[in-house]
């Protein structure tokens, strides 16, 4: 168990970022009851517009209907286990991709072809089951446990917590996509501690007053707030309304997404696993205008790129470290790593119903 006491605790014991059973435990009991991230409300503004994403390993299709109603189902037929839907696009109605099995908008079944003559076959139960879905600031949700708080609730404070700029408008700007060799976890507990920035990311330390870095814990989020020197020259400091913030501020939001939000641009990063030792990890960059933004936009990238590549090492290095015999758990700095104690012991509470 987590000590709940900083100064006493210790972290996740080794097993935890290496045991396949623990990833299938994962899959139910962390990312089947938590709020996750699945796509832009851009892709699902108008009727018939949909889109697909996993959550675990459940796959999920978010549509609007015709009713202008946003819905999140199963992206599974009801007939034999087929795809209803791939990628994005925009359709009157949802065909399988195996047997043609015909679904209406709102997941009710439509049409069975070739299917006279089977007995006592019930089409209402045929309805494709439905899961909570959510937007907020332009990003869609989804929670697979009908069970859970809403996303309103489960944002809590972090609505408020977010900087005040006007970021209405803002647009995607650019998306990236990085696999690397460890647990989500690992890539998860590094974010949240600017602790190794200094010995890991040379560049971003001379942007930073790392001095003045921290992190504050709330209920199922955290911030890091990492104020930039007075001569910082790759990040800028100027608001899209005219104003100054020398301030960067890292959400992340439990268990695996992570909003970097700068004074003029923003990005969202989706942690999700592969396998017990594999991870991807999704990039996108919203700015204000895009198209007039181009140029700075590749130097944001570029450094971003530049930190993710430092990190993709430590990271698979300290997976290579948790597979030794040597090794079990360690302990927390007081000063630097309560964000990451934090994680540890909301991910431990999720666990404790398996």
């Amino acid at each position: 168990m987590i000590d709940p006491r900083l100064e006493h605790a210790s972290t996740l014991s080794s097993h935890h970022y290496l045991d396949p059973s623990v990833l299938r435990t994962e899959y139910r009991q962390v990312f089947g009851r938590t709020w996750q991230l699945v796509g832009r409300a851009e892709q699902v503004r108008e009727s018939g517009q949909y889109f697909t994403a996993t959550i675990g390993e459940e796959p999920v299709l978010v549509v609007r209907g015709a009713d202008g109603v946003l819905r999140a189902m199963t992206n599974v037929c009801r007939h034999r286990a087929g795809p209803i839907a791939a990628g994005e696009g925009r359709r009157p109605v949802l065909q399988c991709g195996y047997h043609g099995w015909t679904y209406w908008l709102d997941g009710r079944l439509k049409n069975t072809p070739e299917f006279e003559g089977v007995a006592d076959f019930d089409r209402a139960s045929c309805t494709l089951p439905q899961y909570q879905v959510g937007i907020w600031n332009e990003l869609v949700f989804v929670n697979l446990d009908p069970a859970a708080e809403s996303l309103t609730d489960f944002l809590g404070e972090l609505m408020t917590d977010m900087p005040s700029h006007d970021y209405n408008g803002f647009q995607l700007a650019q998306r990236k996509t990085w696999e690397l060799d460890c647990n989500w976890k690992v890539y998860v507990d590094n974010y949240l501690e600017g602790y190794h920035i200094p010995i890991v990311h040379p560049g971003l330390f001379r942007e930073l007053d790392y001095a003045n870095y921290r992190t504050e814990t709330k209920r199922s989020h955290s911030i890091q707030f990492a104020p930039t020197r007075a001569n910082a020259s790759r990040i800028r400091t100027q608001t899209t309304d005219g104003h100054e913030d020398d301030q960067v501020r890292y959400f992340w939001l439990f268990p695996n997404l992570m909003l970097n939000v700068y004074p003029d641009n923003f990005s969202t990063n989706l942690i999700l696993p592969l396998g017990p030792e594999r991870t991807v990890t999704l990039f996108d960059w919203y700015f204000k205008d895009p198209e007039a933004a181009k140029p700075q936009i590749e130097e944001t990238v570029a450094f971003s790129d530049e930190i993710q590549l430092e990190d993709i090492d430590i990271c698979e290095a300290v997976q290579r470290g948790l597979r030794s015999a040597t090794y079990d758990k360690g302990r927390f700095s007081p000063q630097r790593e309560n964000g990451v104690h934090h994680f540890h012991r909301l991910y431990e509470e999720m666990m404790a119903g398996a």
